[in-house]
This record gives C-alpha cells, sequence and structure tokens, in this order.
C-alpha cells in the first residue's frame, strides 16, 4: 500500500513541537505534498518518553498503521524502531538513532533499552528503512548509529557535520519523503 500519512514523532524533551528543531517546517512541507498529509502533536510524557506511554499514543492518537511513514527523530527513533517491532509500518525514517540508554538515567527510565532489539521483525514488518546520522552528534556515538544501519540495512545518509539533526530546515529529509512516496 502507498503512504497515505507521514506521523512525526519527535525527540524527548522537545517542548512544542511545531517550534522545536526542524519538526514544524518538515511538517507544513510534508502537507504540502498531495494525497499526503502530516501529523506532528505534542507527545505525552515529552521528557522522559516512556514507550509504555508513547508507543499507545503512535497506535490509538496517531493511528500508525501499513499506510503511514514514521519519522523519528532522537528517542522519536527508538519508539519508531520499537513501535515497528509490533506494528506493520510503510516506512521508517530514524533522524538520530541510537541503540542504548547511554549511560543516562532518563533514557534508561524510557523502557526502550531494556531488552534486545528485535531487528528482524522490524525489518519485516516496515517496507523502507531510511537512516539520517552524523558523525560528529554531541549525544550519540557513531558506533551505536552504524550498528542500526547495519542491523536494519537501512539507507544511511551519513553526514559530519549535522550534529544531532537541531537545525530549523531539512532539506534532505523531504528529498527522501518524496522519494519514498514515489516508490509507493
Amino acid at each position: 500500500m502507498p503512504v497515505k500519512k507521514v506521523v512525526i514523532v519527535p525527540g524527548n524533551g522537545a517542548g512544542d513541537v511545531q517550534h522545536s528543531n526542524w519538526y514544524g517546517w518538515t511538517n507544513k512541507q510534508i502537507n504540502r505534498i498531495p494525497g499526503v498529509c502530516s501529523e506532528l502533536r505534542n507527545m505525552p510524557d515529552p521528557v522522559i518518553a516512556r514507550e509504555s506511554v508513547w508507543l499507545p499514543f503512535m497506535e490509538k492518537e496517531l493511528q500508525c498503521d501499513e499506510e503511514t511513514l514514521i519519522i523519528g527523530h532522537s528517542s522519536g527513533a527508538a519508539a519508531a524502531m520499537r513501535y515497528s517491532e509490533t506494528h506493520k509500518v510503510f516506512a521508517i525514517i530514524l533522524v538520530g538513532a541510537y541503540t542504548s540508554d547511554l549511560g543516562d538515567d532518563n533514557e534508561r527510565k524510557s523502557g526502550y533499552f531494556s531488552r534486545p532489539w528485535e531487528w528482524e521483525k522490524i525489518r519485516a514488518n516496515v517496507n523502507h528503512i531510511v537512516q539520517f546520522g552524523s558523525t560528529d552528534d554531541p549525544f550519540l556515538p557513531w558506533e551505536e548509529q552504524q550498528e542500526v544501519a547495519d542491523k536494519l540495512k537501512t539507507e544511511l545518509h551519513r553526514y559530519t557535520d549535522h550534529g544531532h539533526f537541531q537545525n530549523t530546515h531539512f532539506p534532505e529529509l523531504i528529498n527522501a519523503i518524496q522519494n519514498l512516496i514515489k516508490s509507493g
């Protein structure tokens, strides 16, 4: 099935997501694409981003399904991966994805890193996986970003100068979305 909806899942602590990072700008750009709607909402439990709160919200409120492209940034990428272990979705775009709690108590409390990743299930439930990562990310070691790419066999867009992707515009992301929509 072709993509009909794009859902942007922000990183934790983003505040008002319409005015944080590239989220609002991207949402507007996607909503200009004929036949596709984009959903961007403030997430419940925005600081800890608990899996037990975010995944049900993605299912019940955002209605992520097999016609949905989920864009996850940082902890939103972790949420997109965990969601895809048990739900079929059209595609996921992972921005600043990682595999461990990074030794951070808040990340540990989120629940995403409490068990091994089910890479095969994610690949089986998702038609397309695109990943954006940067070697100069101040929060995420490149090794973890590369591990996601290797385990999920992502279409990896590797940068050396994008940090944690906290810019206000992200044209490369729009290009990736348009390519996925065309691939239908």
